[in-house]
């Protein structure tokens, strides 16, 4: 099905997010979007999904004008989406949730059997091994993605939008959901695919469509451009890698310590040293206990077993503000469920883990300082909003997770645990976000970088620990890194100085 944008413009309050923007998408075809956060990239996709109403201009399906004013109406015209945010309800199971557009019944009672069937069969298609009873909210994000990915391939749409698909996936769910994509194109379906990813856009997809301040800016062959030219494209200006200086030489006693620490379940005989102003990358797939492991050390898991020394001296994290005390924070993972208080505004979301140092008579909060300090992380974060009281649920991704890193940093942590810190940000606000973890570990924070971007962890890391299904299955420094070294590691083909 051939989709044609002609003359798209939407507002916000206090935003004007697409301005006159026209292009068209061959049938068929993988068409990439791109942009910088607040471009417009994932409005155009909502309007075309029915989720969000063009207020100028109309969308033409296959030559035909075509009202996509609902989620109903735009899949009775064969639109389906893949959401850059998480939309499933955590409390049901996956089959409850993959089966809700059409419960298959038996007389007047639900069939659990078929529908038990129907989501096993679209979970082999995305290669999650799950059960289909398992309920949503007991999975990780990576998990859910999938499974959100599963949903929009059941609906058997003719055009597909994938809003940042990849953003919590590693190299080998990513590489099965591009098989998965590029059967769907065999079959004649339509594919809309949005990524910052630029490594993705240059092997998945045919042609590429730039945005910038909700302006179309160019439409071309991806076999015409290099990653560069796109960069200048989507940015206004070449942007130069980030340079990794050397940590300083290791103390005597690291500030971070941690032996034989395990998590049932989730990862088991883990032995790590932090050093001084040093980041250590941890690398691994989809379930191999990364993100469990950086939460166990930031006080989310009190019931760990095995050791944690901060400074020499064991330790017992009961909860995160514990941590917090003790000079240890949590960039997590999902932004909006565990980063965010979405209602309040970036001066509030900014301070909430040092409310308690601004306290003054009484427990009265000393506001003029609070303010001062979230006018310095705006500045040295360069977040962009009309103003600090703006509320955060209004930012784009990449400014969103710009308040979680000013809430981090206003924390003045010593060890700092990171957990994919560019996940679905554009290439501008990632080069930002790189820079200041650069420059924290040079003042001297102890970071642990948790990514699924390879590239980000390769540029990133003075050494790395890989883990394999809960285990640590190598320790490489930074001589030894190669996407060949770490990918082989990760799927347990390497066993190096364990």
């Amino acid at each position: 099905m051939q989709v044609e944008f002609q003359q798209i413009g939407k507002s916000f309050p206090g935003v004007r997010a697409l301005e006159e923007v026209s292009f068209q998408v061959a049938a068929g075809s993988c068409h990439a979007l791109l942009g910088e956060n607040g471009a417009g990239k994932s409005t155009l996709g909502k309007i075309l999904a029915g989720l969000q109403t063009a207020e100028t201009g109309q969308i033409l399906l296959d030559g035909r004008p075509t009202r996509l004013d609902s989620p109903r109406a735009a899949r009775a015209a064969g639109v389906g989406i893949v959401h850059q945010e998480l939309v499933f309800c955590p409390e049901l199971s996956i089959a409850e949730n993959l089966g809700l557009h059409d419960l298959p019944r038996r007389g007047l009672r639900l069939d659990w059997t078929e529908l038990s069937a129907r989501a096993a069969a679209l979970l082999r298609r995305v290669g999650l091994e799950v059960s289909p009873r398992v309920r949503v909210g007991d999975l990780a994000i990576a998990q859910e993605q999938l499974v959100q990915i599963a949903a929009a391939v059941g609906l058997g749409a003719r055009v597909l939008v994938f809003d940042e698909p990849t953003s919590s996936l590693g190299r080998a769910e990513t590489q099965r959901l591009f098989s998965l994509i590029r059967e769907l194109q065999r079959g004649g379906t339509t594919v809309l695919y949005v990524s910052h990813r630029l490594e993705e856009i240059f092997e998945l997809c045919d042609t590429v469509t730039v945005l910038r301040d909700g302006r179309h800016v160019e439409t071309r062959p991806t076999r015409e451009l290099d990653a560069a030219g796109l960069v200048k494209l989507m940015v206004g200006r070449a942007l130069e890698p980030v340079l990794l200086p050397p940590p300083p030489p290791p103390s005597r006693v690291p500030p971070l310590q941690v032996r034989h620490l395990s998590l049932p379940g989730r990862f088991r005989n883990i032995d790590l040293e932090l050093q001084t102003g040093e980041i250590v990358g941890l690398a691994g797939l989809v379930g191999a206990g990364r993100t469990s492991l950086g939460e166990t050390i930031a006080g989310l898991h009190p019931d760990h077993t095995g050791e944690l020394r901060i400074d020499g001296a064991v330790t017992r994290l009961r909860s995160p503000r514990e941590a917090l005390r003790r000079g240890i924070g949590l960039i997590p993972e999902d932004r909006k469920q565990q980063g965010l208080v979405l209602p309040l505004s970036i001066r509030q979301n900014s301070t909430l883990s040092i409310l308690d140092r601004l306290r003054g008579w009484l427990g009265r909060l000393r506001a003029r300082e609070e303010l001062e300090l979230a006018v310095q992380a705006r500045s040295r974060l360069r977040i962009r909003a009309p103003d600090l009281d703006t509320p955060v649920h209004r930012l784009s991704g990449g400014n969103q997770q710009k308040v979680v890193f000013a809430r981090g940093t206003l924390a003045n942590c010593r060890i700092l645990v990171v957990d994919e810190p560019t996940r679905g940000v554009d290439v501008g606000a990632k080069r930002e976000i790189h820079e200041l973890l650069v420059e924290l570990a040079s003042q001297g924070t102890a970071i642990v970088l948790i990514s699924s971007d390879l590239p980000e962890l390769l540029a990133l890391s003075h050494r790395m620990v890989v883990l394999h299904q809960g285990q640590i299955s190598a320790r490489l420094s930074r001589t030894e890194l190669s996407e060949e070294t770490v990918a082989r590691a990760m799927t347990g083909l390497s066993q190096r100085h364990k």
